[in-house]
């Protein structure tokens, strides 16, 4: 069963746009992060971390990441885009992140600490696969 997770970038948020660029960027620096993690440990936490290659795609009306699991048996893949829409009076962007049918426990697991980290770094709001809204933006 496909589900979908949003993070919507708010007045409060580090930023008001994305681009699929600024995505990658901050995958880089999960894996950035990560690896110097695993350098502490003395294990290559990275590959746990982040066991995906990503791979840019493109299709007659957008533009969107294809996440290939590197082990399939444990993740196959996760698809994330950008996109905008109109609320009210402005414009709303907002990365989407997608587990398709086929995708496996651990692609979901996955694709929720994507979509948590995604949300902190750019003080989103971040509407999980449940259904349920986190706050990470600044709120007056």
């Amino acid at each position: 069963m496909e589900a979908t997770s949003y993070i919507k970038l708010r007045p409060g948020s580090t930023q008001q746009t994305i681009s699929l660029a600024d995505v990658v960027r901050l995958f880089r620096y999960y894996q950035e992060i990560t690896e110097k993690t695993g350098e502490q440990l003395d294990w290559a936490y990275e590959n746990a971390a982040f066991p995906y290659e990503v791979h840019e795609k493109e299709d007659h009306t957008q533009k969107w990441l294809y996440l290939k699991g590197r082990d399939p048996d444990q993740y196959r893949y996760l698809l994330v885009a950008v996109d905008c829409e109109r609320e009210e009076d402005h414009v709303v962007s907002y990365v989407q992140l997608t587990i398709p049918s086929l995708a496996t426990h651990g692609d979901k697991a996955k694709a929720n600490e994507f979509a948590k980290f995604l949300a902190k770094q750019l003080q989103g709001e971040l509407h999980l696969f449940n259904g349920r809204i986190m706050h990470f933006e600044k709120r007056k």
